[in-house]
C-alpha cells in the first residue's frame, strides 16, 4: 500500500537535519583551525546552520504527531540526529581551537561535555531497556527543557569563540556564560526524573 507523501515528510526532514548537523560540525572544525575574518565567517555559518537544524527538530516532531506519521525510523533517527548535533557541537566547543585560542573562547570545559554525555548515555540506556520490554519511555518536559537551553547556549558559545555574529561586550559575555551554565545544570538535573521514572517502571514490572 503506497504511503502518502506527507507521511514521509517528517522522516525526510530528519534526514535533512542530519546533513545540517554534519555541516554545522564541519563549520566548527574549520573555525577552530582558522583566525580572523575566516574564523568569524565559519563561526557565523556554524551558528546559522545550528539554529536551522534545531528548528527542524521542532517541525518534524510536530508533523509526525499531527499526521500520525510516527515510524520506527523516526523514533530511532530523530534522537540520534539530536545527539549528533548537540553533543557534537559541545565537543567541538570544548576543543583547544574553540575553547581557547583567539579571543575569549567558548567557555565550554571538558567536564561540561562529560556531564552532558553522561546524562544522554544514561537516559538512552534506560529508554532502550524499557522500550525493549514494551514500555514506552518518551522524553518528558524536563528533557525538552534541557534541549531548549542547550539549543540557546550553543549559538552563544560559538559566537563567544568566533565572534561569528558580533563581538560580545561584557554584558554579552555574562549572558553567554549564564546560558551555558543553565544548560549544563538543567542537563544534569533532567536525568534525575528520568532515572526515578525508569526505576518506578522497572519496579512495577518486577512485582508482577
Amino acid at each position: 500500500m503506497p504511503v502518502a507523501w506527507w507521511h514521509a515528510l517528517p522522516n525526510a526532514i530528519t534526514s535533512v537535519r542530519f546533513v545540517l548537523a554534519v555541516g554545522c560540525l564541519f563549520a566548527l572544525a574549520r573555525a577552530g583551525a582558522l583566525e580572523g575574518p575566516e574564523r568569524a565567517m565559519f563561526g557565523a555559518w556554524g551558528i546559522n546552520v545550528f539554529i536551522v537544524a534545531a528548528l527542524t527538530d521542532i517541525l518534524d516532531g510536530y508533523l509526525a504527531r499531527r499526521w500520525n506519521a510516527i515510524t520506527p525510523f523516526g523514533r530511532v533517527m530523530d534522537p540520534f540526529v539530536d545527539k549528533v548535533l548537540v553533543l557534537g557541537a559541545f565537543v567541538f566547543l570544548a576543543s583547544p581551537g574553540l575553547a581557547g585560542g583567539e579571543g575569549r573562547g567558548s567557555g565550554v570545559a571538558a567536564w561540561m561535555v562529560v556531564v552532558i554525555l553522561a546524562r544522554e548515555l544514561l537516559v538512552t540506556s534506560l529508554r532502550g531497556v524499557l522500550e525493549g520490554m514494551g514500555r514506552p519511555f518518551p522524553a518528558d518536559r524536563f528533557g525538552k527543557a534541557k534541549m531548549l537551553l542547550q539549543c540557546v547556549a550553543v549559538p552563544y558559545a560559538i559566537n563567544e569563540a568566533t565572534n561569528g555574529w558580533y563581538e560580545p561586550t561584557a554584558n554579552g559575555h555574562a549572558i553567554a556564560n549564564w546560558w551555558l551554565w543553565a544548560a549544563v545544570i538543567a542537563t544534569a538535573l533532567s536525568g534525575l526524573p528520568s532515572l526515578l521514572r525508569a526505576t518506578t517502571l522497572l519496579k512495577a514490572r518486577s512485582e508482577r
